[in-house]
């Protein structure tokens, strides 16, 4: 395997959200984080409609992204498939089960007050 490219944080996200799209996760919200903290630059937050799902599309994320630019990601929550959170440096994503995004509320902690989050299903 090669070292790993360094890419803009826009090319990481562009890749995660086809990515994403390809794997069928539902409800992709993308919030640009630059200027609000200095965990990362963009947060990710998408849903997958079972445990399965959930586990598959942040599993299927990692391996594109050490495929294509050498990144190595880190991931918590995979084993439960209810919330996994895949840590890509300067891309956090969270894929969620429904009822536990529907919980947790993550978009209304990180959007700014007005923005539009995706509509309940």
């Amino acid at each position: 395997m090669s070292a790993p490219q360094d890419v803009s944080s826009e090319e990481l996200l562009a890749r995660i959200l086809s990515s994403l799209d390809e794997d069928k996760a539902e409800d992709i919200v993308q919030i640009d984080l630059r200027g609000m903290t200095a965990i990362g630059d963009y947060m990710v937050i998408c849903t997958g409609r079972s445990s399965r799902q959930v586990a598959s599309i942040a599993e299927k994320l990692v391996e594109r992204l050490k495929a294509d630019f050498g990144r190595l990601s880190k991931v918590e929550g995979k084993d439960t498939g209810d919330w996994v959170l895949v840590d890509v440096g300067d891309v956090i994503v969270h894929v969620f089960r429904p009822e536990v995004r529907e919980f947790y509320q993550l978009e209304k902690m990180w959007l700014p007050s007005g923005a539009a989050a995706p509509a309940d299903a």
